[in-house]
C-alpha cells in the first residue's frame, strides 16, 4: 500500500511540474459542478451536489424550538454530516467520527459566521420560542474535497427552503402554522473552496487520490461581498504568507463560479 501511495505521489508531483493534474484539470480548476435543489420531497429545503464524482445531498428541517439561554433573540441553527458507509471504503458503520464532526463545524462556521441567515426574522417569542434550523449533510460518494461539496449544498439547499408563516396567540401561547410560505431568510451566500498543497504546488478542489498525498490543505470561506468568514487549515503542512495570500485571491475567483451555478439551480425551481 506505502509503495503503490509513494508511485502515485511520484506521478502527480510529475505532472504538477507541468501545470498538469492526474485527471487533465488546470491547478486552479475546479471539478464539473452540477447542483440540483428541491430533491427531497418531505425537507423544508435540499441539494444535490455532484463535484466530480463526489456526491453530497443536504437536507434542511425547520422546527420550533427555544433559543440558546445567551441569545434569545436569535434562531438556531445546527448542521450535522453523515458519512454513508457505502460512500467509500474508509467509512465505517456507527456514530459520527471525528472527521464528521469537524466538518460538520467547519460547514457550521461558514454559515453562521457570515451571517447568512438573518437568525432574528427567526424569533417567534424572544426568548421562548424561534426557529430551529436542522442542516443535515449525507456523502454518497467521496472522491474528494467532502468540504466544498457539503458547503455548496448546505447553502444551496438554505435558499431553496420555504417555512410556512405562523401566528401566534399570546393569550393562549398557542403557535398557528398558516398555509401561506415564505423563503427562509438568507442574506449571504458563503462558498468554501479548498485549495491542497502537493509538494510545492497549490491546486484547488483536491480528487481523492491527490489528497491521499498531500501536504496539507486550507479552505477558504467567502461571501458575494468579498468578506472572509471561515479559514480552515488541516492535514498538517504549513503555508507560507504568499500562498495564503494566492489562496484568498482564488477563493474569492473560484466562489464567484460557484455561486453562479447555485443561482442557477434556485432560478430553475
Amino acid at each position: 500500500m506505502e509503495i503503490m501511495a509513494s508511485i502515485i505521489k511520484d506521478h502527480i508531483l510529475q505532472l504538477l511540474k507541468e501545470d498538469k493534474r492526474i485527471d487533465g484539470r488546470g491547478l486552479e480548476d475546479f471539478r464539473p459542478l452540477t447542483v440540483e435543489t428541491n430533491v427531497i420531497e418531505k425537507a423544508e429545503g435540499s441539494a444535490l451536489v455532484k463535484l466530480g464524482n463526489t456526491q453530497v445531498l443536504v437536507g434542511i428541517k425547520v422546527e420550533l424550538g427555544e433559543p440558546f439561554p445567551d441569545l434569545p433573540d436569535m434562531g438556531v441553527i445546527t448542521t450535522n454530516v453523515e458519512f454513508v458507509p457505502l460512500a467509500s471504503p474508509t467509512f465505517e458503520p456507527g456514530p459520527p467520527d471525528e472527521s464528521a464532526i469537524e466538518l460538520a463545524r467547519i460547514i457550521d462556521r461558514g454559515i453562521r459566521e457570515s451571517q447568512a441567515i438573518d437568525l432574528e426574522k427567526l424569533v417567534i417569542v424572544p426568548g421562548k420560542l424561534v426557529r430551529v434550523i436542522f442542516i443535515d449533510v449525507h456523502v454518497l460518494d467521496h472522491d474528494g474535497n467532502l468540504l466544498d461539496a457539503s458547503g455548496i449544498g448546505a447553502i444551496a439547499a438554505l435558499l431553496s427552503t420555504k417555512i410556512p408563516k405562523v401566528d401566534y396567540n399570546e393569550e393562549i401561547e398557542e403557535v398557528v402554522m398558516l398555509e401561506e410560505y415564505e423563503k427562509l431568510p438568507v442574506k449571504r451566500i458563503p462558498i468554501p473552496v479548498t485549495l491542497a498543497k502537493i509538494g510545492g504546488n497549490l491546486v484547488v478542489d483536491p480528487n481523492f487520490e491527490e489528497e491521499q498525498v498531500m501536504d496539507g490543505k486550507i479552505t477558504i470561506t467567502t461571501d458575494e461581498n468579498g468578506y472572509i468568514s471561515a479559514v480552515q487549515k488541516s492535514e498538517g503542512g504549513s503555508f507560507k504568507l504568499e500562498e495564503v495570500v494566492y489562496a484568498v485571491d482564488l477563493a474569492y475567483k473560484k466562489a464567484e463560479e460557484v455561486r453562479k451555478v447555485v443561482f442557477g439551480a434556485i432560478k430553475e425551481e
